[in-house]
């Protein structure tokens, strides 16, 4: 059990982190032994009170002064090295003249960011910056650009568990990876352009027209594209007038089909727009005109029930639903008219999200939101691969986007090859199998068909995930089973010293893949890689079954 001493202001944060790192904690509470004590700054705390006390602060305490601790360097920001894998810092960190380890360490100059100190009853671990705070930065502000490829929180749960398991302490945890899966896959595709048909004279038909016949030249001068690609697109501009007569097939059209047959019955999310010719406003005021859709959700009512007969889900792609509950509402309830479901997830067009976003659509019922990402990379925004309950919402998580295709190709963003596209997302899927959680991607409802022709890119896609043994999930299943995984509590047994039972709760869902109780047995220091593999058990933990964890130090 681990035992959490923080300032009040810091106890929702301090919670938060808790459902990502799920193993057994309380506040700190003086009557009680701990097998651990983290200490969140300058609090009081009594050395004999555990075997492993952690001390996280970002500025020199009293305690150095104390224990003859020497800072030897003291950064507004930093960048640290966890065994090698980058610690992106984003409030006050300080580092130490002395260390008893080098677990962890500042990337530039090398100096200890974690000093030792061994009392007789404890060993104290001084961690030069603050936890919580910088929890709090990435679940609220979140990363920039530069460290979107980091998944910095998950970096922080992996090493408060090295320092645990290599102090001796057994260790329990439900870790989010679903039991039988290696870990979470969703492949989600935002509806922003059903038909080219209706459009007409406006940006996207130039664009498209554009993109076509210059931009496929240039890629193919540049070698991301085929020449067949390149004739695939020109005649698809030279087929465009035909189009808007009628003589011809609307290329844009049936994007639902292309993504069954290719996906061959794995569950998938598509977000469709509630209302049409409305941009909706920004933080400034009104949208740009071009954010306004030429279609709304009841045009796409045919492809809605292909889509949901084939065990996939509809979501809403909002439009002021991020900024005004009421709107919110009347969004949501427009999807919920066409889809007869009650459960309806967001995921906001062009990805707009401020502050308010999580209490506003909360407050409009809205079952999830997964609109927490990059529109100019890929990676991490939130420092995770998991689910959270935004600070401002009291129940509703957030599922991050990972991957946009836009993104990966577009010349003013990553501007990839299909090449070069494979070995990045491989790398991430890889990452997500190795930290567990789940692997949320974005392609586009028009991605498949001319002018963009990334088809193959995610045929290669669909196909690497299906070797690495994820549960493929809509994001609704998704969030329920994150909300499953939260409902699990330990309890301590009053009636056996140190006995801590797990248990989940009522409402965990029984359609839904089972939970993993994984018991870490200590290990010894000296491990090579933030990656490699531990000395674990895992056990099926579902809602019938309560189980004992052993904890403690290890005989």
């Amino acid at each position: 059990m681990i035992g959490v001493i923080a300032n009040p202001s810091e106890r929702p944060i301090v919670s938060e982190f808790f459902e990502l790192f799920k193993t057994p904690w309380e506040f700190y509470r003086s009557v009680r032994h701990y097998d651990v004590v983290l200490c969140s700054g300058d609090v009081g705390f009594e050395q004999q009170s555990a075997k492993l006390i952690l001390l996280y602060a970002g500025e020199k305490l009293e305690f150095d002064a104390e224990e003859q601790i020497e800072v030897s360097s003291r950064k507004s920001t930093g960048m640290l090295s966890y065994r090698g894998a980058q610690l992106p810092i984003y409030g006050d960190c300080i580092t130490f003249a002395e260390t008893g380890e080098e677990v962890l360490v500042d990337d530039e100059h090398r100096p200890a960011a974690m000093d030792l100190k061994r009392t007789r009853n404890s060993v104290v671990k001084r961690i030069g910056y603050g936890l919580f705070s910088e929890i709090a930065t990435l679940l609220t502000v979140g990363q920039p650009v530069a460290y979107a490829r980091i998944p910095t929180l998950d970096l922080h749960i992996a090493l408060l568990r090295e320092m645990i398991l290599a102090s001796g302490i057994t260790l329990a945890e439900v870790p989010p990876i679903p039991h039988g899966y290696e870990f979470i896959a969703c492949l989600t595709h935002d509806v922003d352009h059903p038909s080219i048909s209706v459009h007409k004279w406006d940006h996207t038909m130039f664009g498209f027209l554009y993109r076509a016949i210059c931009g496929s030249l240039g890629k193919l001068i540049r070698g991301r594209i085929q020449a067949k690609d390149l004739l695939t697109n020109w005649l698809a501009a030279c087929k465009l007038p035909l189009v808007y007569m009628g003589f011809a097939n609307d290329f844009w059209h049936g994007f639902e089909e292309r993504y069954l047959e290719l996906e061959a019955g794995l569950a998938s999310t598509f977000f469709v727009i509630p209302f049409k010719n409305y941009a909706g406003k920004d933080k400034h005021g009104l949208a740009p005109r071009k954010r306004a859709s030429r279609y709304q959700a009841r045009d796409v009512a045919g492809a809605v029930r292909r889509i949901m007969a084939a065990g996939c889900e509809v979501g809403l792609h909002g439009i002021d639903a991020w900024l005004d509950s009421s709107r919110a509402r009347d969004e949501i309830q427009e999807i919920r008219n066409l889809t007869r479901s009650s459960k309806i997830g967001v995921r906001m067009h062009w990805l707009y999200y401020g502050k308010q976003s999580p209490l506003a659509l909360e407050q409009a019922g809205a079952a999830y939101d997964s609109t927490v990402g990059y529109r100019e990379t890929v990676g991490y925004r939130a420092g995770t691969t998991q689910a959270y309950k935004p600070l401002e919402a009291k129940r509703l998580l957030e599922l991050p986007m990972h991957v946009m295709d836009t993104a990966l190709f577009y010349p003013d963003y990553l501007g990839l090859s299909p090449d070069e596209a494979a070995k990045l997302l491989g790398e991430m899927a890889g990452h997500t199998a190795q930290l567990g959680g789940c692997f949320t991607i974005n392609w586009h409802d028009r991605s498949l068909a001319p002018e963009r022709l990334w088809y193959a890119p995610y045929r290669d896609l669909v196909r690497d995930l299906k070797s690495r043994s994820p549960w493929f999930s809509t994001v609704g299943q998704a969030a329920a089973w994150f909300q499953k995984r939260r409902s699990v509590v330990f309890e301590v047994d009053s009636l056996k010293p140190g006995g801590v039972y797990a248990r989940v709760g009522a409402d965990g869902g029984n359609d839904l893949p089972g939970l993993r109780l994984r018991i870490h047995r200590p290990h010894e220091a000296g491990r090579t890689s933030v990656y490699s593999s531990e000395d674990y058990v895992d056990m099926l933990f579902d809602e019938n079954l309560d189980v004992q964890v052993p904890c403690g130090v290890a005989g």
